[in-house]
């Protein structure tokens, strides 16, 4: 029996780290596929898989489903598409209901990232022989209190995201508007600044933003450190990255309580909100926040790469064992 990873999910983002950060630590002997195109596209779940054996084994760190492997075992990190606005949320019902729902039951077990997404996904997938294995999550190396910091004039918040509906980045930019003397310096990626910038001119605080994009692990981990915190306003996570790298640099996090991977990650590392969509809340943390310069620690051992990559090692070699 060969493992074969699907190697396509490397990148500068949340996935694409954990997939980076997860394959080159797993245990058994793995043979990438080497496909063309993107994982998510929806015609790639039916795609050939000419090189992969009847007895073979498939792992892939995202939610891309590959029916015509033999077997497949996935990393599904959240089910926030399912909850996202129609009509886009239509395409994914199909997609998760089809071809996701078909190789998990298939493999009889799901990796996830968090307590919080594994609830969820054995409410989605409505079948007891499936087994739900939260392998966790981990921190890059990068992201330490010690190293380079960002210099700035002002005093800004950080912000890692996108602009799409869940991540909140409205109220942030609202808040920004009532909060002098405050910049925002926000990593969001390259195709979405013109959106972005909408949203900063409709607040009146263009020229207290700035939009970064492409930024490696050690300039993400320098813009931390320059900030005051960050913010990470999402109403809905399945664990909650940008906020664990910021409490390893030593930012506290300013969040909204409701989200609860991601209140499960801050903890008193910060600042929670009651309300995702008040401004003016908002704002008044944000002046706490630049007046404070608070810095924090994030507790030894919680998350550990090695530990994710050992757990999801397991259930790889016991599915080649079968």
């Amino acid at each position: 029996m060969t493992l074969f990873v699907d190697d396509r999910y490397r990148g500068e983002h949340g996935i694409g780290r954990y997939a980076r950060e997860v394959l080159e630590r797993l245990h058994p002997e793995a043979t990438p596929l080497e496909l063309d195109g993107s994982p998510y596209a929806p015609t790639d779940a039916f795609r050939s898989l000419p090189q992969v054996g009847a007895h073979d084994l498939v792992y892939s760190p995202g939610y891309g489903a590959l029916v015509r492997a033999p077997k497949q075992i996935i990393t599904v990190h959240d089910l926030i598409q399912l909850r996202s606005p129609w009509p886009g949320r239509a395409k994914f019902i199909a997609y998760y209901g089809g071809p996701v729902r078909r190789v998990v039951r298939k493999a009889g077990v799901v990796l996830t990232v968090s307590e919080t997404s594994a609830r969820d996904i054995r409410a989605w997938v409505r079948d007891d022989n499936v087994r739900v294995v939260n392998a966790g999550n981990g921190c890059s190396a990068a992201f330490t209190p010690e190293g380079s910091q960002a210099e700035a004039p002002d005093p800004y918040l950080m912000y890692v995201g996108n602009t799409r509906h869940h991540k909140n980045l409205g109220v942030v930019v609202r808040a920004l508007a009532l909060t002098p003397g405050v910049h925002l310096r926000a990593v969001i990626p390259s195709p979405e600044v013109p959106l972005a910038d909408a949203l900063a001119a409709e607040a009146g605080v263009t020229n207290r933003v700035e939009w970064i994009s492409g930024v490696d692990d050690e300039q993400l981990a320098a813009l931390y450190r320059g900030a005051v915190a960050t913010v990470m306003p999402s109403t809905d996570e399945g664990f909650g990255l940008p906020a664990l790298e910021s409490i390893a640099c030593g930012v506290p996090v300013i969040h909204w309580r409701g989200c609860e991977s991601v209140a499960e990650i801050v903890g008193d590392k910060g600042w929670a909100l009651d309300d995702a969509t008040d401004a003016p809340a908002w704002a008044e943390v944000f002046a706490t926040a630049a007046s404070a310069r608070r810095r924090v620690t994030l507790p030894a051992g919680l998350y550990d790469w090695n530990r994710t990559a050992s757990i999801i090692s397991d259930e790889l070699e016991r599915a080649l064992g079968s």
